[in-house]
C-alpha cells in the first residue's frame, strides 16, 4: 500500500498523503466502515471518486485510526472523535489529511495549464501573475485556486465568491507560504496559508486564525 509521506506543518499540524495507484477493490481490503460509509460509497458511479474514499481510510488506518474515528458534522464538515481538526482531500493521484490543533482547510491541486485559461475568473491576474513566465503563472494559480478552496472549507458558508470575497496578499511561490483574506458578510478575516508541492500536485494547507 503505497502511503506516500506524513509532513510537519505549523501549529502541531501534520500532512498524511497517499499516492493512489491501486484499483478500488485493493483499497477497500482491510477496512471497516461504518454503514453510513458503506452506504455512500455504493452510491459513487465514478472509480476516481471511490478510490479517493477508500485511500483517505487507509491513511486513517495507517495512522492507527478507523473510518469509525470519523464523522461528519451537518454541513458535511468531517470531524474526528478525539477533538483535533481534520481536513481532507483529494485529487487524481493523490489524496491527503490533515489533521491539527487549529481549524484548517487542505486542498490537492494537479498542476494543469487550463488553470490560465480559467484564472481571471477566480483571482487577481495582474497582482499575482504579472511578469512571471507561463510555467511560474500556472504554477502560482495554481496554488491562488487552492487557497480559495482551502479558505471555503473553513467557512462553507453559502455566498461566498471567489473573486469577490477571497483575496490573497502578494506572495512569491518559493516562500511556501502566504495570507489569505476573506471580506463577507461585513467583517474581514485573515488566514494563514501554507503550501508544497510533490510531483505535479500543489497541496495548500490554510488556517483559521485565532
Amino acid at each position: 500500500m503505497p502511503f506516500y509521506q506524513s509532513i510537519p506543518l505549523p501549529f502541531d499540524t501534520q500532512l498524511h498523503l497517499w499516492k493512489i495507484d491501486e484499483s478500488s477493490v485493493a483499497l477497500r481490503q482491510n477496512l471497516a466502515l461504518r454503514p453510513e460509509s458503506e452506504q455512500r460509497l455504493q452510491y459513487m458511479k465514478s472509480a476516481e471518486h471511490q478510490k479517493g474514499f477508500l485511500s483517505v481510510r487507509q491513511i486513517l488506518r495507517h495512522l492507527g485510526l478507523s473510518d469509525f474515528d470519523l464523522s461528519y458534522d451537518a454541513l458535511g464538515k468531517p470531524m474526528l472523535s478525539n477533538g483535533q481538526f481534520i481536513s481532507i482531500s483529494h485529487a487524481h493521484g493523490f489524496s491527503g489529511i490533515a489533521i491539527s490543533n487549529r481549524n484548517l482547510g487542505l486542498d490537492i491541486e494537479a498542476i494543469k495549464p487550463k488553470v490560465l485559461q480559467i484564472a481571471p475568473r477566480f483571482m487577481d491576474v495582474d497582482l499575482h501573475l504579472s511578469g512571471l513566465s507561463i510555467d511560474e503563472q500556472t504554477h502560482k494559480a495554481t496554488v491562488v485556486w487552492g487557497i480559495k478552496e482551502s479558505v471555503f472549507k473553513i467557512k462553507n458558508e453559502k455566498g461566498i465568491s471567489y473573486p469577490s470575497h477571497i483575496s490573497e496578499l502578494p506572495f512569491s511561490v518559493s516562500d511556501g507560504k502566504a495570507t489569505a483574506r476573506l471580506d463577507f458578510n461585513n467583517c474581514t478575516e485573515f488566514f494563514s496559508v501554507h503550501f508544497i508541492q510533490r510531483e505535479d500536485y500543489i497541496f495548500v494547507c490554510t488556517f483559521e486564525s485565532e
